[in-house]
C-alpha cells in the first residue's frame, strides 16, 4: 500500500513547487513546444524523424518513457530486455532463446504467438514477435508508449508500442567502434561508418558480432547449454533534396546460432525413475540437444514529402526469417521425446500516412495500412523409447485383459503447416486545441483474414493380446489434411483530453480500445496425434478432437488519467499515470492437464488490471543525476472457469505486481581535457511478485538486483567497467510444466566486463 500512496501523492507534492517560465505565447499558447516539434526534433545534434506522432511526447496525452543515446550507452541497452524495469510496468524476462521475446505491460502479455506491444525500427514495423530480440545497433533514441496505440499502429499494440530510431548519416559522419569483453567468455564488437556522399545523400554501413559461452551448465553433458553466436549488419541510405522530399532505405540482416533453454528441474524431491535418481531439484540435466538458429533479412523504404500544408509518407517493408528450434522437450536425462520446429516466413507491409502540418487549432491525420504474411512450418515430435513406454503403453495397458506391445524405438508425429495471413486498415486522428485544452479523437477499422492449412501424420505398428491370447499384429495409420479459416473486422476508437497548466505541466484523460489478433495452437497438434493413436489402439474408433486448435482475439478498454510535470526550473521532471483495463477473452499460455507435452493459448473469460506509474528525473546538483521509476499493477481474473477450476479473483500469471528502478550518476571532471570525465553509476532494479500459474500456488517473490559501473567518458571515446547483479542474487525468470513435471529458469548470475567506445567524427561544415 505504501508504494501505491507514493505513486499518487508524490506527483501532487511536486506539482506545487515553482515551475519554469512558460514558453513564448504565454497562457494563451500552452502548446508552443508541441507545435514547434511537429515531426522532427534534434537530439544531441542528430535528427530523428517520426511519421505518426510528434516527438515532444511529454506534451502528448500518453504515458511514455524516452531513452536517449547517452543513456543507451551508459546503461548498455543492447537488447529490448535491457529496458525491463527501467520503464515502469514493463517486464521483459530473459529466458529460453531469443525466439521467446515475451513482453508484459500493465498485466497484459503472453509467452507465445501474438505480442501485446508493437515494435517499430525507423518507422518500419517488426511483424513477428519472435524476431523482437536482436542486437540494437547504433540506436539514437527509444520511445516506449504504454497503453493502447491501436488507432495509429493497429493490431497487437493494445499494451503499447516501442519506437526505435537509429543514427542518421545526414546528421553525423565518421567512424564508430565498440568492443566489449565480459565473464562467460562473452565478447561484442561493432564497427560503423557514416558518410555524407553529397550534401543531399548520406550512407551508413555497420556490422556487429557477439558471442558468449554461456552461464548455465548441462550436468548431463558437462557443457554450457546457453552459448550464443550472433552476427549481422545494416546498410542505410538517406536522400534529402532540401525541398521537402526525403527517401530513407535500410537493409539489414542477422544470423544467430544459440544453445539456450537452461531449464532446471523444479520438483521438491529428486526424480526417481526405475529405482534410480535421475535429476535433483535445481539441476539442469537433459540428454538430447537443444538449439535455436535464425536468419533474418529485412528492407524498409520510407518516402516522405513535406508541403506547407501537409506531409505524405509511404513506409514499405519486406521481412524474411528462417529459423529452426530443436528441443529435448522433457528436459530430463531420459529419452521421452524431442521437437524440431523449422519455419520460414515472408512478410510485406505498406503504410501510407497523410498528416497536416499547419499551425491551426485543428490538425488531422489519415492513414491506410496493409500487410501479407506467409509462414511455412514443419514441427515433428519424435517419441523415444521411454516416451513410448510411459506415455502410450502405460496408458494402453491399464486394462489387464488387454496387453499392448510396441517394438519401435521411435515414434514420429509429423505436423506440417501453411499459414497465410493478410490484413488491411483505415485510420484517422483529429486534434483540436482550444485555449489550454487539447482534444484528440481517433478511430481505426482493422480487417484480418488468417488461414491454417495443416497435415498431420503418424504410423505405428503394435501387437495386441486379449485375455492372455497370442499377440496379434495391428497398425495405426493417421494422415489428415484440413484447413481452418478465420476473419476479423475490428473498430478501434480512442479519445483523449489534455489540459496544459503551462508549457511544462499538464493533465490528461484517455479512453481507448485495444485488440490482439487470434491465432492457431500449432503447439497442440502433437498432443492431438498422441490422443488419436491411444484412442485408435483402445477402441479402433476415430478420436473426436476438442476445440483446441484456435484461440479468439483479445479485447480491452483502457481508461487512464496521467500527467507530465517539471519544476524547480527544470531540475525535477516527472510523469505519472493511473489506469484501469477491462479485458475480454485475454489470451493465456496454459499447460493442458495430464500427460501432455505441449502448450496452448486459451482465452480467459474476463480480466481486469489496475495500477499506477511514476517516473522522476532530478538534477539536484550540476554533476549529479537521479532517475527513478515505479510501476504497480494489480491484474486479476474476473471470470475464468476452465470446467476443472474457477480462478476468479486470482492474479494473472507471469505479470509482475511491482517494477522499480533507481539509478544515480555522479560526474567528476578529471581536469585533463584529453581524459574527459569520470562517471560513477549505481542502480537497483526490482521486480515481483510474479505468479507462475493460474492457481497462484507458485510465485517468484519481489527481488532486487544491484548494478554499478565506473566510466571514463570523453567526447571521442569512453571506457566502462560494469557489473550487473552485484550480489549474485538467485531468482526465477520462467516457469513451466511438461508431463506434469515442473521446470524453471534462473536469472543470470553476477556478470561483469569492460566496454570501449571510440568515436572518430568527421569535421563537417555547418
Amino acid at each position: 500500500m505504501r508504494y501505491e500512496l507514493l505513486s499518487i501523492t508524490l506527483p501532487l507534492l511536486l506539482w506545487t513547487l515553482p515551475t519554469a517560465a512558460a514558453p513564448d505565447g504565454g497562457a494563451g499558447s500552452p502548446y508552443t513546444a508541441y507545435e514547434a516539434a511537429d515531426t522532427t526534433i534534434t537530439v544531441d545534434k542528430v535528427q530523428i524523424t517520426a511519421i505518426k506522432q510528434g516527438l515532444v511526447l511529454r506534451s502528448e496525452p500518453v504515458a511514455s518513457t524516452i531513452v536517449g543515446s547517452r543513456d543507451i550507452s551508459r546503461r548498455h541497452v543492447d537488447a529490448l530486455a535491457e529496458l525491463s524495469q527501467q520503464v515502469p510496468n514493463l517486464h521483459i524476462p530473459d529466458y529460453g532463446s531469443r525466439m521467446t521475446s515475451s513482453i508484459y505491460v500493465r498485466g497484459l502479455g503472453a509467452r507465445i504467438d501474438q505480442p501485446v506491444i508493437g515494435l517499430n525500427i525507423d518507422n518500419v514495423p517488426v511483424m513477428n514477435k519472435d524476431n523482437f530480440d536482436t542486437e540494437l545497433a547504433e540506436v539514437e533514441r527509444i520511445e516506449v508508449l504504454r497503453g493502447p496505440q491501436s488507432t495509429l499502429y493497429g493490431r497487437n499494440t493494445m499494451g503499447g508500442v516501442i519506437n526505435i530510431y537509429t543514427l542518421s548519416p545526414l546528421a553525423w559522419q565518421g567512424v564508430r567502434l565498440m568492443a566489449e569483453y565480459g565473464n562467460g567468455a562473452s565478447s561484442r564488437i561493432r564497427v560503423s561508418l557514416y558518410e555524407k556522399l553529397t550534401p543531399e545523400v548520406g550512407m551508413s554501413v555497420s556490422g556487429y558480432y557477439t558471442r558468449s559461452n554461456g552461464f548455465f551448465t548441462n550436468d548431463f553433458t558437462g557443457e554450457r547449454c546457453d552459448r550464443e553466436r550472433l552476427g549481422g549488419g545494416r546498410w542505410r541510405t538517406l536522400w534529402d533534396n532540401g525541398r521537402g522530399l526525403r527517401l530513407d532505405n535500410t537493409f539489414s540482416f542477422s544470423v544467430l546460432d544459440q544453445g539456450g533453454y537452461p531449464y532446471a528441474y523444479a520438483g521438491t524431491e529428486p526424480l526417481v525413475f526405475d529405482g534410480k535418481e535421475v535429476i535433483r531439484p535445481g539441476q539442469i540435466a537433459y540428454n538430447d540437444p537443444c538449439s535455436y538458429r535464425r536468419t533474418l533479412v529485412s528492407d524498409g523504404l520510407t518516402i516522405r514529402y513535406d508541403t506547407d500544408a501537409f506531409t505524405i509518407s509511404s513506409i514499405t517493408s519486406y521481412q524474411y526469417s528462417d529459423d529452426a528450434m530443436t528441443l529435448d522437450q522433457d528436459f530430463l536425462p531420459l529419452s521421452y521425446f524431442t521437437l524440431t520446429q523449422a519455419r520460414t516466413e515472408h512478410s510485406l507491409t505498406e503504410d501510407v500516412v497523410l498528416r497536416s502540418r499547419d499551425n491551426h487549432a485543428y490538425r488531422w491525420l489519415f492513414g491506410a495500412f496493409g500487410f501479407y504474411r506467409h509462414t511455412r512450418m514443419e514441427a515433428p515430435v519424435h517419441f523415444k523409447r521411454t516416451g513410448i513406454e510411459e506415455l502410450i503403453l502405460r496408458n494402453a495397458n491399464s486394462n489387464p485383459d488387454l496387453v499392448y506391445g510396441i517394438e519401435a524405438e521411435e515414434l514420429p508425429l509429423e505436423s506440417y503447416f501453411r499459414m497465410p495471413v493478410y490484413g488491411a486498415a483505415l485510420y484517422h486522428e483529429s486534434r483540436y486545441a482550444l485555449g489550454r485544452w487539447l482534444f484528440t479523437a481517433g478511430i481505426r477499422a482493422d480487417f484480418e483474414h488468417t488461414r491454417l492449412r495443416y497435415r498431420s501424420r503418424a504410423e505405428l505398428d503394435y501387437t495386441l493380446s486379449v485375455t492372455g491370447g497370442t499377440p496379434a499384429a495391428a497398425r495405426v495409420e493417421i494422415d489428415e489434411r484440413n484447413a481452418i479459416t478465420h476473419s476479423y473486422l475490428e473498430v478501434l476508437p480512442k479519445f483523449s483530453v489534455l489540459y496544459a497548466f503551462d508549457g511544462t505541466r499538464n493533465l490528461y484523460l484517455s479512453v481507448a480500445r485495444g485488440y490482439k489478433a487470434g491465432g492457431f495452437n500449432t503447439q497442440m497438434f502433437s498432443d492431438i496425434l498422441q490422443e488419436k493413436i491411444k484412442w485408435a489402439m483402445a477402441s479402433g474408433l476415430d478420436y473426436e478432437e476438442p476445440d483446441l486448435m484456435s484461440y479468439k482475439p483479445e479485447y480491452s478498454w483502457n481508461f487512464e488519467i496521467g500527467g507530465h510535470f517539471s519544476c524547480m526550473e527544470g531540475a525535477v521532471r516527472g510523469d505519472f499515470a493511473l489506469f484501469w483495463i477491462d479485458c475480454r477473452d485475454q489470451q493465456l499460455t496454459v499447460f493442458p492437464e495430464g500427460q501432455t507435452t505441449g502448450r496452448m493459448m486459451a482465452n480467459a473469460g474476463r480480466t481486469r488490471s489496475r495500477g499506477g506509474e511514476l517516473s522522476l528525473q532530478a538534477t539536484p546538483w550540476r554533476n549529479l543525476e537521479l532517475n527513478a521509476s515505479y510501476g504497480f499493477t494489480d491484474a486479476r481474473f474476473v471470470r475464468y472457469d476452465t470446467g476443472q477450476a474457477d480462478y476468479a479473483g486470482n492474479r494473472i500469471p507471469y505479470a509482475p505486481r511491482h517494477t522499480l528502478a533507481a539509478r544515480a550518476a555522479w560526474t567528476v571532471p578529471t581536469g585533463a581535457e584529453w581524459l574527459g570525465d569520470l562517471i560513477l553509476q549505481a542502480g537497483l532494479r526490482s521486480t515481483g511478485s510474479i505468479e507462475w500459474n493460474e492457481a497462484n500456488t507458485r510465485r517468484q517473490p519481489f527481488h532486487t538486483l544491484a548494478d554499478a559501473s565506473l566510466r571514463l567518458e570523453h567526447e571521442r571515446y569512453s571506457v566502462d567497467l560494469w557489473c550487473r547483479n552485484l550480489a549474485d542474487a538467485k531468482y526465477e525468470v520462467f516457469y513451466f510444466k511438461s508431463i506434469e513435471r515442473e521446470f524453471v529458469q534462473y536469472g543470470l548470475p553476477r556478470t561483469f566486463g569492460i566496454t570501449l567506445n571510440i568515436l572518430i567524427q568527421k569535421n563537417t561544415r555547418p
